[in-house]
């Protein structure tokens, strides 16, 4: 399970861009039972920015497959540029993230399980504090080339 690093108050404010809702509420439940906050779910590209722009999460799940197509890729470009969301795709279509993997730090493929989500979330936690992640942090995520080297 996720828990909350040292130094911080509360978990992290998390954005869900899924366009299943029932993915989108199981994501949502899942995120309260590690004890951070989900800030909304969008399920189109227009409303994923809008909605990450006015309420700047920690953290941005974003599909590749939303509403409006295989925009996911748009979303995490346009999050990732405020240097306060940390973007993680969270996705069946992997082969689709372009090879700068559009400025998200890593992807995790669905089906996912709450282990890798809170190893995740743990290991963006951890990087938010300045404190070396842990190799377990990784099961299940994968990095950004960047991030890597």
């Amino acid at each position: 399970m996720s828990q909350v690093i040292a130094g911080t108050e509360s978990g992290l404010r998390i954005l869900v861009v899924e366009d299943e809702v029932m993915i989108a509420l199981e994501l949502e439940c899942l995120l309260e039972d590690l004890g951070h906050v989900s800030i909304g779910v969008a399920g189109c590209s227009a409303d994923a920015i809008a909605l990450g722009r006015s309420t700047a999460p920690d953290v941005a799940f974003v599909d590749i497959h939303l509403t409006d197509g295989p925009t996911g890729i748009e979303v995490a470009r346009a999050l990732s540029a405020d240097p306060r969301i940390t973007v993680l795709f969270m996705t069946a279509n992997a082969k689709r993230i372009p090879p700068d993997f559009a400025g998200a730090l890593g992807v995790i493929d669905k089906p996912y399980s709450e282990r890798t989500v809170a190893n995740a979330l743990d290991y963006v936690l951890r990087r938010r504090a300045g404190q070396a992640p842990q190799a377990e942090s990784l099961d299940g995520l994968c990095l950004a080339p960047r991030v890597i080297g």
